[in-house]
């Protein structure tokens, strides 16, 4: 199996997009994804891009990505935010998801950053022990996740 790392190509955003939902499913969540291609395709490649996005390929098909953005700290500086990594379910075990964790540390590493942050359900046993035995992860407690939709 050769799996290959690369930039997300504009061809690839529906397959993304198919990816983002199936995490989704995962998470329980899937009526939660209001995200589309169109609007994927304007924040990723327009005028004002706002993420970037590393794809894995297994023999020509993307089965997992890395979607990641950058956010400011006044504490810390400037710091990328990995907003998901996914690997489509038949592909996991296989060493994809080390990888691409690998390729956005080195994005964060070349772009300045000062380190990146990520989130992980607390329920989702099989992510946080994959953080706890592959990266130096540090675990925040005592924070609440806030948001407003519009």
């Amino acid at each position: 199996m050769k799996i290959k790392i690369r930039k997300i190509r504009k061809a690839d955003v529906p397959r993304v997009h198919e990816l983002v939902y199936e995490l989704a499913v995962y998470e329980k969540a899937p009526e939660q994804v209001t995200n589309t291609v169109e609007m994927m395709l304007k924040d990723g490649f327009g005028k004002n891009k706002v993420f970037g996005c590393f794809v894995a390929e297994v023999d020509g098909i993307v089965q997992g990505i890395s979607l990641y953005y950058y956010r400011y700290s006044t504490w810390k500086g400037k710091r990328l935010y990995l907003e998901d990594i996914v690997v489509t379910e038949s592909m996991r075990g296989h060493g994809i998801g080390k990888i691409l964790f690998d390729k956005v540390i080195e994005e964060a590493k070349n772009t300045n950053c000062t380190g990146m942050m990520w989130q992980v359900l607390d329920w989702n046993e099989p992510a946080i022990n994959f953080y706890r035995k592959n990266f130096p992860t540090r675990f925040d407690e005592g924070w609440i996740n806030c948001h407003l939709d519009f």
